[in-house]
């Protein structure tokens, strides 16, 4: 019996024992899942900038605002890196920033189009890759856009622009009746035209011109140039139409203030007095063109508000990042932000500087 009792209680201990090893091993498999759980790590937005050309002040001065605008959103749990870039104003150049953003991790393409006909490549990358793309100041086509669900516009209507360019013309010249030197009647104007193709000079130019004809001013055009959106190209172009034309010319229409003042520094450089320059009228409103409209050098321009379009091109890509919608619902057709131009001319040109 004792011998008995003495099995029964060893019977019972082993079973403890295995109930206690049991127990162990479920704490060790449970402490060991705890352990291979990593603490929540901050999260980080990366977003890659890519712009059309390093020489176009307003694209780098918008290109700027934005990274500003991103920074001051990072949180505590968000941290935002931001990389800029430009294209070297070659689309296959482009296309390879934006593989390279891309492979290096990049989480939202903020893109300005060298060639806004030619995103299809970048269209492609992105897609596979599920990396949203906001484009923006170069619009795609609507063909383009509607490829893929998270393709973006944030920019402009270039037709605005150029209503407002040519009632801000139309206002001063019919408020200056000096504008018309010769008396003829009509004013003699050259057009100095951004690109040729592209669909913002296209329209700047048409609806500018379009605006004066209807607020009753009569037109005659010496000539027009292109000059690719760049100051130096149009003062070379302005230097020749001046020894040509001399002080005939009496209106300049520029697609942007960059190529407006480049005709400023060609007839600085040509020796002419003030009061025997053209009326010059340019888009932008960049910080010297709103100087040389303060000083009577410019007349006039158009605020293409690139602190708008910065701050909503941020916020989407926040947006996107975090897979929100609160402002893509904003979106017209989901797809376009349109930004507002406004006129400057000397009137109202203090405002902006405060911007």
């Amino acid at each position: 019996m004792i011998w008995k009792g003495f099995c029964i209680l060893m019977s019972r201990k082993k079973r403890i024992r295995q109930i206690l090893w049991i127990i162990v091993a479920v704490v060790m498999l449970v402490l060991t899942g705890c352990s291979d759980k990593k603490e929540p790590e901050d999260k980080v937005l990366r977003v890659g900038v890519v712009t059309y050309t390093s020489d176009d002040p307003f694209i780098n001065a918008l290109a700027d605002e934005l990274k500003e605008n991103l920074k001051s959103m990072e949180t505590k749990d968000m941290k935002i890196m931001v990389s800029i870039k430009n294209g070297d104003d070659d689309q296959q150049d482009q296309d390879e920033i934006v593989e390279e953003m891309i492979d290096a991790g990049c989480d939202v393409l903020c893109v300005n189009l060298v060639d806004r006909t030619a995103p299809s490549q970048i269209i492609r990358l992105a897609k596979q890759n599920e990396i949203p793309v906001l484009f923006f100041n170069r619009e795609p086509v609507w063909e383009d856009l509607t490829q893929w669900e998270d393709l973006y516009y944030v920019g402009c209507d270039a037709e605005q622009s150029g209503i407002m360019q040519g009632e801000t013309a139309a206002e001063y010249i019919c408020s200056h009746p000096e504008v018309d030197r010769n008396q003829d009647g009509k004013i003699q104007y050259v057009l100095l035209e951004g690109e040729a193709g592209h669909q913002d000079a296209i329209s700047r130019t048409n609806y500018s011109v379009k605006t004066l004809i209807e607020q009753g001013i009569h037109l005659e055009k010496l000539s027009y140039q292109f000059a690719d959106w760049n100051r130096g190209q149009a003062e070379n172009r302005m230097n020749r139409l001046i020894s040509q034309y001399e002080d005939s010319i009496e209106l300049i229409i520029s697609n942007n203030d960059e190529m407006a003042l480049g005709a400023v520094a060609a007839y600085q450089k040509a020796g002419y007095e003030q009061d025997k320059w053209p009326v010059i009228f340019g888009i932008d409103g960049l910080d010297d063109a709103l100087e040389a409209v303060k000083s009577g050098k410019m007349q006039g321009t158009v605020y293409n508000d690139k602190e708008d379009q910065a701050m909503q091109l941020a916020k989407l890509a926040v947006e996107v990042f975090k897979g929100e919608d609160t402002n893509r619902k904003q979106l017209k057709a989901g797809r376009y932000y349109v930004s507002q131009y406004q006129q400057v001319d000397s009137s109202n040109v203090d405002e902006f500087f405060k911007r």
